[in-house]
């Protein structure tokens, strides 16, 4: 039976319908399908600052007081009811778009949704990430949940600016050992990101994120999400700016990749290292990747033996009929191919894609945005072309 987690005393106010219809529709929307899941956003608003954050994209930057756009009970039953939302199958994200879920005002809703979700059985992958304070009671919710299988992943930088990051990196470090120490149900992921060539990617920060690996069931770094208005937002407030151009995907130089992976291959009792998010969650748990990026072989080469064989036995190329048929149905057009490394797919846009990534435990691409040898996915910022030139 799952502990029981009590409303919390000072709920959050809903927003008003002409308030929430003044929001930009993307943020309106509190259901968004990403890569690591089906993201649940029933609470905007966040006072931490963060200069690279994400809701830049969402106008909603300014948005300091969090607020609810629905009741707790209505976002769970939006979320199981969605059309792409399998019991036990679907990997969802809780708020990580436009708050921080573990600031206090925030947190007992948190624990209200995961408490009617857990309540109904459900076995499916939840991500909580943050970068705030979390404390050895919440860690006794946290592992009060029976059924999710729970990750919090520990947002942590080392970024020393205050314009760019104002929290200090020593919050998340000491949320992390906490959630460490004290897990039992749940895992805990650090989140090294963004990491930014001469800013935070110095020996000493890099032996800062190889001690707090120590520290984690699994460690996962990432490069920065640097979007046009990421970058209005730095030059009007005079930061300085981390590359002389924005990107649609994450931005990590092959040179800063080279430094992290070469310093936590000298030897050491260091934690698992990976490069995406799915594949260190799974991990954590000793399953394989719910993503299926054991078809992308490069991407292993860091991996744990154990979790190859894990990944290496799950994955299987799926029929390319009935991969046709589905994508079909969701609206693909054009040639259907399933490869080694993918099924490669034209006219789907990514939460299509992503539902039949996670369906079939298989990569799924877009055609015309085609991920290359080595990249991972990430922008072409800083790495050498097939023509031998490098992209700055």
């Amino acid at each position: 039976m799952t502990a029981p987690v009590n409303a919390p005393r000072r709920a959050l106010p809903i927003l008003s319908a002409d308030k929430i219809g003044a929001l930009k529709p993307s943020l309106a929307d509190v259901i968004e399908y990403r890569k690591s899941g089906l993201s649940l956003n029933w609470i905007v608003g966040c006072p931490l600052e963060c200069g690279y954050c994400v809701r830049h994209l969402f106008d909603n930057f300014e948005m300091k007081v969090p607020r609810r756009l629905m009741s707790d009970e209505e976002a769970v039953s939006r979320l199981v009811g969605h059309p792409y939302f399998r019991a036990h199958k679907t990997p969802v994200q809780l708020l990580n778009r436009a708050t921080d879920p573990m600031l206090p005002i925030v947190k007992p809703h948190v624990f209200n949704v995961l408490r009617h979700l857990d309540e109904q059985g459900l076995t499916n992958h939840v991500l909580v990430i943050t970068r705030w304070r979390v404390s050895p009671e919440d860690c006794a919710v946290l592992n009060s949940f029976e059924n999710l299988r729970l990750t919090v992943l520990v947002t942590h930088s080392n970024i020393s600016d205050p314009k760019i990051e104002p929290v200090d990196s020593r919050i998340a470090a000491e949320s992390l050992h906490t959630l460490y120490e004290h897990a039992e149900r749940y895992r805990t992921v650090l989140y090294w990101r963004p990491i930014v060539p001469g800013l935070n990617d110095s020996e000493a920060d890099i032996e800062r994120a190889r001690e707090l690996s120590r520290h984690a069931h699994a460690t996962v770094f990432t490069g920065l999400f640097f979007r046009e208005e990421i970058a209005s937002y730095y030059e009007s407030h005079g930061l300085p700016m981390p590359y002389d151009e924005t990107a649609r995907r994450k931005i990590m130089p092959e040179i800063a990749e080279q430094r992290v992976l070469s310093a936590f291959d000298t030897g050491g009792s260091w934690g698992a290292l990976f490069r995406k998010t799915s594949c260190g969650v799974a991990y954590a748990h000793g399953e394989a990747d719910y993503n299926g990026h054991f078809g992308v072989r490069e991407l292993c080469d860091i991996c744990p033996e154990e979790q190859i064989a894990r990944c290496r036995a799950a994955w299987v190329k799926p029929d390319l009929a009935k991969i046709t048929q589905e994508a079909r149905l969701l609206g693909a057009t054009g040639e259907v191919e399933v490869n080694d490394r993918a099924i490669v797919v034209e006219g789907l846009d990514e939460p299509p894609r992503y539902f039949l990534q996670h369906g079939f435990g298989y990569q799924c691409h877009d055609r015309t945005k085609p991920h290359h040898y080595r990249r991972h996915g990430r922008a072409p910022i800083g790495w050498t072309a097939e023509n031998g030139t490098t992209s700055t």
